[in-house]
């Protein structure tokens, strides 16, 4: 670990107190046909059951409601192509703190309808031309309203962690001996948070983030040790995965705790999502559906214990949806 990490075991811990009985505790599944295909014990931590349909609203939560009655009314900015967008909206409803998400023009209309539709502001911007975090950080600095990372906050990073705790209370009471956990990865802060929690008891256990394979930006910085940048012409389906370079706080983490980085195709994520509908009768976004993907494409290293993936959403707009699922490629 670095010396100094942004966030250690006690501060997920913390963050899973606070989550408790606010958050949902999301199922932990085993399929049969699952294991059959991929030849072992494999179990699914689906995230896409969470309050707004991912992940985000924990760590969301834990931040918000950290903020004093002042900063409370102050308000809250975020940015984010949709699922952080929703888990702020939806924790400042809870915690009746006024949110603004800056949020890509191009983000799925069906993210962008249900944060409006949680009470929040959106400031739309263009993804390809500026900087969402110049604007976030404009609007909180006039309004004197609270900044809210998507990834890079030690609240938001534990809150993520919650998951990680929550796989290794399951899998005991599955009496599943786990040997390997992936997960999507953006900006590393659900796959931080998780690392975290697991490596304080089980740190034989092997963890690998898992990125679309124009956005391997944290695989790349594994392997080079230091922060690397995704190319500005990258495109990929995985909206929700398209960070920029892994976070500041979050990669001295992954770069301590990890074992390495996947990578996987947009086709390759369309398989995992049909396989993910048909047979675990799971809805799941595209950037959701990557360590599926990973593990379905045989891009998994050879795992003595039982395999987790986390599907890490299922925010995934019915246009899309409906054509992936009923498409071939």
């Amino acid at each position: 670990m670095p010396d100094s990490p942004a966030i250690q075991i006690d501060d997920v811990r913390d963050a899973a107190r606070l989550l408790e009985g606010v958050a949902v505790r999301t199922p932990l599944i085993e399929n049969l046909a699952l294991n059959a295909r991929v030849g072992g014990r494999t179990l699914v931590k689906f995230e896409g059951a969470q309050h707004t349909g991912s992940f985000k609203f924990r760590g969301a939560y834990n931040r918000l409601a950290r903020l004093s009655p002042p900063e409370k009314a102050a308000g809250v900015v975020a940015w984010s192509s949709g699922n952080h967008a929703q888990g702020v909206a939806c924790a400042a409803r809870m915690l009746d703190v006024p949110a603004t998400i800056v949020m890509p023009a191009d983000a799925p209309a069906i993210k962008a309808a249900n944060t409006r539709a949680l009470g929040a502001r959106i400031i739309p911007y263009d993804r390809l031309t500026e900087s969402r975090e110049e604007i976030a950080t404009r609007l909180a600095r006039e309004s004197g309203a609270t900044l809210v990372p998507s990834f890079d906050d030690p609240h938001v990073m534990a809150g993520q962690g919650s998951v990680g705790l929550e796989i290794l209370a399951q899998a005991q009471e599955m009496n599943a001996d786990i040997g390997q956990i992936l997960v999507c990865c953006g900006g590393g802060g659900l796959v931080s948070g998780i690392a975290t929690a697991v490596a304080a008891s089980r740190p034989d256990i092997a963890l690998y983030s898992v990125e679309p394979e124009n956005f391997d930006d944290t695989a790349r910085s594994l392997r080079s040790g230091v922060r690397e940048e995704v190319a500005k012409d990258a495109r990929s389906i995985c909206d929700a995965l398209l960070a920029p370079s892994p976070g500041a706080l979050t990669f001295p983490i992954n770069h301590a705790l990890l074992a390495g980085g996947l990578t996987v195709s947009d086709t390759e994520v369309r398989d995992a999502m049909r396989f993910a509908f048909s047979t675990l009768k799971l809805v799941t976004e595209p950037g959701g559906a990557v360590a599926l993907a990973a593990l379905l494409a045989g891009k998994a290293p050879i795992c003595a214990g039982a395999r987790v993936v986390v599907i890490s959403g299922a925010n995934v707009d019915p246009d899309l949806f409906a054509e992936i699922i009923g498409g071939t490629d």
